[in-house]
């Protein structure tokens, strides 16, 4: 099945499965359950909590790419868009790989400076409300999840915005339907590390599994991330 420019349903999930893998979307997810599990003190409010939280990540994660799509689209910006998002996967690629051999020596995608600091100040402020106002933990849980969305965005929107920019070259109804399922793929990480903390894998050995990994993950999302640049350029060309 071709789409938008040669776009193909595998290049949709190839990228979205790379978004999802990445390190720090995982990392900040597993010291969440941690803390859910800590101040929810119940299993089955933590898996509310952390559903609660995914559908948050989905929905603030499509919209962003709903707008970028439209602006792209209704601007006549799509070629532009292209070429941008193209060099940008070629460079977030090497930094990925390069990752794999020094991690974290020299400039590296990460989110936003303070935010990794400020999601833990945000769930210490949840974790006093707790006492106060409890009703008010899932809403304070969802708002967290926009908040982690956009500080992550330097770390893990590469494959994205490289999806938009393909997307971009078609049709906007039809670029809709292809968002919802890039985000479906992109959350199922997420719903089973929310499976495994449930089913008691502790957060722990979770993070072990994380760091021991996360090489790795970071070396296929950059191979995959230089492949996809490449191939967006070569259709230009």
């Amino acid at each position: 099945m071709v789409l938008a420019e040669g776009l193909t349903l595998p290049i949709i999930i190839g990228a979205a499965l790379a978004d999802s893998i990445n390190p720090c979307v995982f990392g900040v997810l597993i010291f969440l359950i941690a803390f859910m599990t800590k101040v929810f003190k119940s299993p089955h409010k933590m898996l509310v909590g952390g559903l609660f939280y995914t559908a948050v990540v989905y929905l603030t994660y499509f919209l962003i790419g709903l707008g970028i799509l439209k602006f792209t689209v209704s601007l006549g910006l799509s070629t532009s868009v292209y070429w941008i998002a193209a060099i940008i996967a070629l460079a977030a690629g090497l930094l990925e790989i390069k990752d794999y051999f020094w991690y974290e020596k020299g400039p590296s995608l990460q989110m936003f400076p303070g935010g990794a600091r400020r999601i833990k100040l945000y769930t210490q402020h949840i974790s006093r409300m707790e006492k106060s106002h409890p009703s008010l933990m899932f809403l304070m849980a969802g708002l967290l999840g926009v908040f982690v969305v956009l500080v992550e965005l330097p770390c893990t929107g590469a494959p994205y915005l490289a999806i938009l920019g393909i997307l971009g070259t078609g049709n906007f109804a039809e670029g809709i339907p292809l968002l919802l399922l890039y985000n479906l793929i992109f959350i199922l990480p997420l719903l089973v590390i929310i499976a495994i903390a449930y089913f008691s894998k502790s957060s722990q050995a979770l993070e072990s599994w994380r760091k021991e990994h996360r090489g790795i993950m970071r070396l296929g999302i950059g191979l995959f991330l230089m492949a996809l640049g490449a191939y967006m350029i070569y259709t230009i060309i």
